[in-house]
């Protein structure tokens, strides 16, 4: 190791605290949050207004104001050090957690100096696929130093991102793009360009993001160091440092949006070149609808009622594409036709969920007309073959554990899935899939008992339980969840001039309490605390750690009635835990 690290690793593992000088107004336990979170959200809402007037200059002001400001610094540090799921990897620098006098040190290191360090890169399994995708993990400084750059450039963009692009931005997500593909598509049958940008976050230009996000020139510096600091890959656990000269490394804070920032412009250039006409041609009337592009990170979709459209749509995005250095991947690309079938397939998956239109006698109607057909969105097959999988390796693997144990952990699995497409024409699915569940665990019951035969197996495993007369649980408490028990409920698409940063907490926190993915017990305290954190007060907001905590604690009596749960952030649950705990100290929390 070199002396300069060595020296840098043993100032921030020392134990004795340093806060003399760094702000001796404030000590990380009595910092007051909800003060920062509001000047934070104050800065952050005016930014965004600015952006909406296009008064850049004010944009600009704010921006700077909002990066030197103390609080934002405590915050990014916070989010980085406390919130964020990935706090326990650690970067180059093998620091993955930090002590309170500790942070308050990161924070006053916090400034925007054009410098950065090497990422670790870690290769990481794609879902369902042999091959590896690349994770770059920045040092914690450059962790909460690009938190603190989003902090500030996020609110500016969310002002300028376009109605239809849904991934890796506040609020948004994958029900809302698939929503989208419905809207457009309930009507009409049309041809779909799905197509996937090959490497988009390797093979995104320099030059051309930093022109892009045209910021001041602090910030434009920094970024730039950013995006060539490079990787080192400890892979065959030999140590080699690659330049990039191109792309953003995946594990960034920072780099979701930049990728963002490098696609924005997609769907404005493609509504240009097929805009909506309306006008005679050969005495008739001739209307044509504009192409609706949806996006969700790198996968997107063209949607036309015209053939001929759709395939010049796939030329002029080669061409968009090629001026930031990307390409469409030729093997993900086809045009397909949501009715007809084209190549022996009809419809097209996009982001796991399987879209098509059927013929049918009873339809919907438009202006007065049958429709002549009906649009299922369902869950696909290869993410139904993936999850009988994983449902099915949790049991072999679990042979040797006791039912108890089993069912906790194949019921995170189920809900997580059901969750997912509970939005969608899933009924079927659902019912078909517990089917394949029962009989995984019935082999896996006959296993166990071989010698006493069937009908030992059924009595211990199996119980009665309402109408359903085979259920696998071990007592009232301890019972496997049934993907058919979800209720299908569609999603209410998000408003395309909606940002988290409009003021309307109101409006989002309701969101999230609906969101399909969000538990049934989060979204019933949700709604009980109307969109609130009981320990700050503040309302809860995108991407923020929500903790069930109990109120009494359990070792003190307390029960897991909703009368005893409330909803806390992740930080708020940490200081509750440590006061409920009082001399034992803080214990190990499991987020929800």
């Amino acid at each position: 190791m070199p002396k300069a690290e060595l020296k840098f690793r043993l100032e921030w593992e020392n134990d004795i605290p340093k806060l003399a000088g760094v702000h001796p107004a404030y000590e990380w336990q009595n910092i007051p949050w909800k003060k920062f979170e509001r000047i934070v959200y104050k800065l952050q809402k005016r930014i965004h207004q600015a952006s909406c007037r296009e008064d850049v200059k004010l944009v600009r002001r704010l921006q700077k104001t909002l990066t030197r400001s103390f609080a934002a610094k405590c915050i990014a540090v916070r989010k980085v050090t406390q919130d964020n799921r990935g706090k326990n990897t650690a970067g180059i620098d093998g620091i993955k957690s930090l002590k309170p006098h500790q942070r308050m040190r990161l924070v006053e290191d916090l400034k925007l100096n054009g410098k950065s360090n090497p990422v670790r890169r870690v290769w990481i399994p794609k879902p369902g696929k042999t091959e590896k995708r690349p994770l770059g993990i920045p040092t914690i400084h450059d962790r909460a130093l690009q938190a603190l750059a989003k902090m500030a450039l996020e609110p500016e963009w969310e002002a300028k991102f376009e109605d239809n692009s849904y991934g890796f931005r506040p609020g948004r997500s994958a029900h809302d793009a698939i929503e989208a593909i419905f809207l457009a598509i309930r009507y009409k049958p049309k041809y779909v360009l799905d197509a996937d940008i090959a490497k988009c976050f390797d093979k995104i230009n320099h030059q051309k993001l930093v022109e892009k996000i045209n910021t001041y020139p602090t910030m434009s510096r920094q970024i730039k160091a950013w995006l060539k600091s490079g990787v080192v890959d400890f892979t065959n656990r030999v140590k080699e440092f690659i330049e990039i000269g191109e792309g953003t490394p995946q594990g960034g804070v920072i780099s979701p949006l930049l990728a963002n920032i490098a696609l924005h412009g997609m769907e404005e250039f493609i509504k240009n070149k097929f805009p909506k006409i309306s006008t005679w041609k050969n005495g008739e009337r001739y209307n044509r609808n504009p192409a609706h592009l949806i996006r969700y990170a790198d996968d997107f979709v063209i949607l036309h009622e015209d053939l001929e459209v759709v395939t010049k749509c796939q030329q002029y995005i080669e061409e968009w594409l090629s001026t930031i250095g990307l390409e469409l991947k030729p093997e993900k690309t086809r045009i397909s036709h949501t009715l007809t079938t084209i190549n022996g397939k009809a419809g097209f998956n996009f982001l796991g969920f399987e879209i098509r239109q059927f013929n049918t006698k009873s339809s919907g109607r438009c202006k007065g007309k049958k429709l002549g057909f009906v649009s299922i969105i369902r869950p696909c097959k290869e993410s139904i073959k993936i999850h009988c999988k994983i449902i099915g390796d949790t049991i072999k693997y679990g042979k040797n554990l006791s039912q108890e144990k089993l069912i906790d952990q194949l019921n995170p699995i189920i809900r997580g899935w059901t969750n997912y497409y509970a939005t969608v024409s899933s009924s079927l699915t659902f019912n078909r899939v517990d089917w394949t569940t029962f009989n995984q665990l019935w082999a896996w019951a006959k296993r166990r008992h071989a010698k006493q035969g069937r009908k030992v197996a059924k009595d211990k495993y199996w119980k009665t339980k309402g109408k359903n007369r085979w259920t696998f649980m071990a007592n009232e408490d301890n019972t496997l969840a049934q993907h058919i028990d979800v209720k299908v409920k569609r999603h209410t698409k998000v408003q395309g001039n909606r940002s988290p940063y409009d003021g309307d907490w109101l409006y989002w926190s309701v969101r999230k309490g609906k969101h399909p993915t969000t538990p049934k017990r989060i979204a019933t305290l949700l709604q009980r605390q109307k969109g609130k954190c009981t320990g700050c007060g503040q309302y809860f907001k995108d991407r923020d750690v929500l903790e069930i905590d109990h109120i009494i604690p359990k070792f003190k009596g307390g029960n897991n009635s909703y009368n005893n749960l409330q909803l806390l952030h992740g930080h708020c649950h940490d200081t509750k835990t440590t006061e409920d705990r009082g001399d034992f100290g803080q214990v190990h929390r499991g987020a929800v």
